[in-house]
């Protein structure tokens, strides 16, 4: 097939045979399934993913049929989201811009995967989705579709149709009988899954302006938590989160159960003006309870259990880590390789963290693990029979002696007859 149509404006109909949709059942992939059939006179195939989002899914695969669909596959991802893109990306300590744990980066290979593999299993022309020309999305699905089916044509209503806000979009829903829950009085646009709850959009996009209270949705306000902590013990395994309190648990459930703690304290709220893939800046606000427990946790556990040249070198990893994703570059070789590398690391990344909640914070209070680095008799203020305090004189003098010598060329600059004179 001549994908060459597809890179600019359409303005004769078009036609393109099959296409796989990711489909969420919202306001852009709901016009999408009319417009592709419009414009490229195709079948269009709905492919639905449940990676935990708050949105009922039970009837989508009923609005994607009556919307013109032929067919919507309905996945739940949510134990593999988790399991094998969150995880990871919690063991690398991957976190963007000093604040943001990824959560929408890490669910668009997932999706973007699963799409690929149905349109290759359905016969597929091409593959859709939603993502606009200004975000960071299109680029997360277009480089899994890459790396799982680049022989596909790849068609990205945002770049081409009429539409051009979501005001117009409700327009559009409207006028094909396509029911939407967005209005222009709130007009956020929402991205959710386990790991998050994310708001763009609307009055957000004033940077000066606080986000009002209808922007969060897993969260209680802090000012508003409970007067007394909650305290939670946290368990891993080789850097896994494996219990809760002590109460082994799947991915699923143990998030499931800390975002509704963490959630309920106020736990998890970030206001982001992040640099996007694209160029720009944007504001986002985003909701990560669960998830911040669980980094937050991992992090001092490795405090206790990882050595200062390793923890150095994999804090600086992490970063690179976690432009991978958010920048959409799961499927690429460097990323495995940072795995194997976090792997090595984890090995002694085992033990417990107690940690405090309280009106928004979360706080580690208690650390153990049978591999910790701690060692009491040495660190302690009292007397011991371990460390040997004369010895630091000499291991002084030593690791100055760079400087000393430094310093004495330097006064040599500053006054040469000085130093010649001696």
């Amino acid at each position: 097939m001549d994908t060459s149509v597809l890179s600019s404006p359409l303005q004769a109909k078009q036609s393109l045979g099959k296409v796989v949709l990711a489909y969420s059942g919202g306001l852009d992939t709901s016009c999408i399934i009319p417009w592709l059939k419009e414009r490229y006179d195709c079948e269009v195939i709905a492919v639905a993913a449940d990676v935990g989002q708050p949105d009922d899914l039970s009837g989508v695969e009923a609005k994607a049929l009556a919307s013109g669909a032929s067919k919507c596959h309905v996945l739940d991802l949510r134990e593999e989201f988790l399991r094998e893109y969150a995880f990871p990306t919690l063991r690398a300590g991957a976190i963007y811009e000093r604040k943001y744990l990824l959560g929408t980066s890490m669910a668009r290979p997932v999706i973007a995967k699963h799409q690929a593999e149905i349109a290759l299993l359905e016969g597929a022309d091409a593959l859709a989705h939603g993502c606009t020309g200004k975000g960071n999305d299109q680029v997360r699905f277009e480089l899994t579709y890459q790396a799982i089916a680049p022989q596909l044509a790849v068609v990205a209503p945002w770049r081409h149709w009429e539409i051009r806000s979501r005001e117009d979009a409700i327009a559009y829903a409207r006028s094909r009988g396509i029911p939407v829950t967005a209005t222009a009085e709130k007009i956020y646009s929402l991205d959710g899954n386990l790991w998050h709850l994310s708001h763009e959009g609307g009055a957000l996009e004033d940077p000066w302006t606080e986000p009002p209270a209808d922007a969060y949705g897993l969260t209680v306000a802090p000012e508003h938590a409970p007067d007394e902590p909650a305290y939670v013990e946290i368990s891993f395994e080789r850097g896994w989160p494996v219990a809760v309190d002590g109460e082994a648990l799947d991915p699923v459930a143990m998030v499931e159960k800390l975002n509704t703690l963490g959630g309920a304290h106020g736990v998890g709220r970030i206001d982001l003006l992040e640099n996007r893939l694209v160029g720009m800046k944007s504001r986002g606000v985003y909701e990560t309870p669960g998830g911040t427990i669980l980094s937050v946790a991992h992090r001092e556990l490795e405090h206790l259990t990882l050595d200062k040249l390793t923890m150095r070198q994999k804090d600086d990893l992490a970063q690179t880590y976690a432009d991978l994703v958010y920048n959409g570059q799961w499927f690429i070789p460097l990323r495995r390789a940072l795995d194997a590398f976090v792997d090595a690391t984890q090995e002694p990344v085992t033990g417990d963290v107690r940690l405090k909640l309280f009106k928004g914070t979360c706080q580690a209070v208690g650390r153990r693990s049978p591999f910790g680095l701690y060692r009491e008799d040495l660190a302690t203020f009292g007397a011991d029979d371990v460390y040997r305090q004369a010895d630091a004189e000499g291991f002084i003098r030593l690791y100055g002696l760079g400087q000393q010598v430094a310093a004495a060329r330097d006064r040599a600059l500053q006054a040469p007859e000085l130093e010649v004179a001696r």
